[in-house]
């Protein structure tokens, strides 16, 4: 017995399904077994139209379609073709050999056409490891595909399109492979129409460098959210390796465009403070990307901080740690990459004017106190900065010379990253942030004059052993952008500026 090759997804990853059919005499009858979702075991009504539609024979007898692994739970609608093909192989209509080293993805629609499915570029990643050279999938979702290298990508718009291509009738070609050439977008945000605020813009600058999390703290209209949206256009281009994580993690979630391709440009999530714990981290029954995942390898900007739950903050916890989210489920447990740049924004206060020296705060210190609590201490102290946002100067904001640009800014940061990328060789490490505690005594070497400064910082009680090692970290890149190899007491000094704040 033949068997036909689909896949399904388990977090981000492709697992192949085997699909085998049976035609048996009988009372007609059309089964699916394999532990198929209510989705899968819709297809039937699908795939029995699309084929009749598609001038194929469908047989009137007692239909049995296995999808193994039987351990293995099936989701969605990424298997109609493949159970199609699976059936018409069994009753001869297309020859054994066309099916070989082959993937069939797609959604059929009544009429035989082929609708575009989620995943695709994990199933042609873990076509390697099962030996497979072709894959078959909807015209929309070829894009996705055709940056991996060393397969065949086969386009088709419907079941006869295809059958046809099988059977020898016509001929697909297949879709020529593509080289990343990276990102050439602009951005809409530019730190050279932000007036002042040089120091929020340092701040940003060795944030990007290093990959730290970072606090903007300040009253209202001071141009926080602006400064965090312009943070996009000074962080480098993703790489190819980042471009396939990315793109994937959006092709699982069903958020990529049709006809995109590979993501090329970092993403930036900006959820809203009503989000729930499982829109920001992910789950749900079958377990989906939540926003600290699409922001995976970009930004996550969360602005208003004290207005989101705090029960739903404290879900940021691990993955601001680990670069990860695992979700537990009593079928299976799934793990989503999480390496993000968390970047806040904050009000020091319900009005928002206590630091204000302009204006008068009409806040109670109770009320300053409920608000600034509702951000617990574990939270901030996962922020590697913490930048004080002051309202400007009235010359400087009517001043009409522009900043300094965001591609100016971005060339040092691309530097720093180079010298980076040298440190870290043959590791998988990326930016310092990333950097292990097992290798920073290597890494952010530290001589005995920085060691008395940061021991007066431990001894006075104003840094945790979790800002120490992220205090050495932030330190490492401001050395990385001066072009240093060794941290001074300088690079420390303003570290610990970023770091030692009241709240």
């Amino acid at each position: 017995m033949f068997s036909i090759t689909s896949s399904t997804i388990i977090g981000i990853q492709a697992k192949p399904v085997y699909i085998e059919t049976d035609i048996s005499f009988g009372l007609p009858a059309f089964s699916i077994v394999g532990l198929p979702d209510a989705v899968v075991r819709e297809s039937k009504e699908r795939i029995r139209s699309a084929i009749k539609n598609s001038q194929l024979p469908f047989p009137r007898t007692h239909i049995t379609v296995n999808l193994a692994p039987a351990n293995l739970k099936k989701q969605g609608m990424v298997h109609d073709v493949a159970i199609a093909l699976s059936i018409l192989l069994t009753q001869g209509e297309i020859p054994p050999q066309s099916i070989k080293e082959a993937v069939f993805l797609g959604e059929l629609a009544l009429d035989g056409r082929a609708r575009p499915v989620h995943g695709c570029l994990s199933t042609a990643l873990m076509m390697k490891n099962e030996k497979k050279k072709n894959i078959f999938l909807p015209i929309e979702n070829s894009q996705e595909v055709i940056y991996v290298p060393n397969i065949n990508v086969y386009a088709f718009s419907s079941l006869h399109e295809l059958v046809s291509h099988l059977k020898g009738d016509i001929s697909l070609k297949p879709i020529r492979t593509k080289i990343f050439e990276g990102n050439s977008e602009q951005h809409a945000f530019d730190l050279m129409y932000i007036k002042g605020q040089e120091h929020a813009k340092r701040g940003l600058e060795i944030a990007a460098a290093g990959a730290h999390n970072i606090l903007l703290k300040g009253p209202p209209g001071t141009g926080k959210t602006l400064l965090a949206r312009a943070l996009s256009s000074i962080l480098p281009s993703l790489s190819y390796e980042e471009s396939l994580e990315v793109t994937q993690i959006n092709s699982v979630a069903g958020t990529l465009i049709s006809k995109q391709g590979l993501i090329s440009k970092r993403p930036f999530r900006n959820p809203h403070h009503s989000s729930s714990a499982v829109s920001l981290v992910g789950g749900g029954t079958w377990p989906k990307p939540g926003e600290v995942s699409l922001a995976h390898r970009g930004v996550l900007f969360l602005d208003e901080l004290p207005e989101f739950s705090r029960h739903v903050l404290e879900h940021l916890r691990q993955p601001l740690e680990d670069g990860f989210v695992v979700i537990s489920r009593a079928a299976n447990t799934v793990k989503f990459p999480a390496s993000f740049l968390l970047i806040a924004a904050m009000n020091p206060c319900p009005c928002g004017f206590i630091t204000d020296p302009k204006r008068p705060c009409i806040c109670t210190p109770s009320a300053v106190h409920r608000y600034q609590k509702k951000i617990s201490g574990p939270l901030l102290d996962r922020f590697d900065l913490v930048i004080e946002v002051p309202n400007l100067d009235y010359k400087k904001l009517l001043a009409t010379e522009n900043a300094e640009a965001s591609h100016l800014v971005r060339s040092r940061i691309v530097e720093a990253r180079k010298k980076q990328k040298k440190r870290f060789c043959n590791t998988t490490l990326l930016t310092n942030n990333d950097i292990p505690v097992s290798k920073l005594a290597s890494w952010c070497e530290l001589d005995q004059e920085t060691k008395n400064l940061l021991q007066q910082a431990l001894k006075s009680n104003h840094l945790s052993a979790r800002g120490y090692t992220r205090v050495c970290k932030v330190a490492r890149t401001i050395a990385d952008l001066d072009k240093k190899e060794s941290i001074s007491v300088d690079h420390i000094a303003e570290a610990l500026q970023y770091r030692l704040q009241d709240f």
